[in-house]
């Protein structure tokens, strides 16, 4: 597992690169560097570590600058790294010039999360994948191996826009 920050360089990658090529094939180049890490990951301590055809897994920091006022991390930090994990299963599974947005996400926590929770890893996998609309399952483990979560996303699949042009669903 990671301990350290994995990254050092944060952006957004132009569209028409995303356009360009699949999505396993785009995540994998955020994981082998050839692209930027997504710039809330280096303020939310949330790393994808590995991505193949319909599944990726992502590792996470809790630590104190996460914490709600009842002193454990924030149901929305973990929210974020299960739609991350989930998101990007069904973005591994895009053909080029497709790209994706969630619709619909449920979570269920199943215990708190500590800093002292140690490194938290992420698996999403991909339940279907069609031509407009995918769902995706997501697990959430502590360094002891402990469920910490759980929870499935539904999302539009939608085509890259031209340059100038709105996405599906907008305007």
């Amino acid at each position: 597992m990671t301990t350290a920050q994995p990254y050092t360089t944060f952006g957004v990658v132009p569209m028409t690169t995303v356009a360009r090529s699949t999505g396993l094939a785009f995540l994998q180049g955020v994981i082998g560097r050839r692209h930027p890490a997504p710039p809330f990951a280096e303020t939310s301590d949330i790393w994808m570590t590995l991505a193949e055809h319909g599944r990726v897994v992502f590792e996470a920091t809790p630590s104190q600058r996460f914490l709600n006022p009842l002193g454990t991390v924030h149901g929305g930090w973990i929210s974020t790294l299960i739609d991350s994990a989930m998101g990007c299963a069904v973005h591994s599974t895009l053909k080029p010039g497709f790209g994706y947005t969630t619709v619909d996400m449920t979570v269920t926590f199943v215990r708190a999360v500590m800093p002292a929770s140690g490194i938290l890893t992420c698996e999403g996998k991909i339940v279907h994948s069609g031509g407009r609309i995918a769902t995706a399952e997501g697990r959430i483990v502590d360094a002891a191996g402990k469920l910490i979560a759980h929870g499935t996303e539904t999302c539009m699949i939608l085509k890259i826009p031209a340059a100038g042009e709105a996405p599906d669903g907008v305007g």
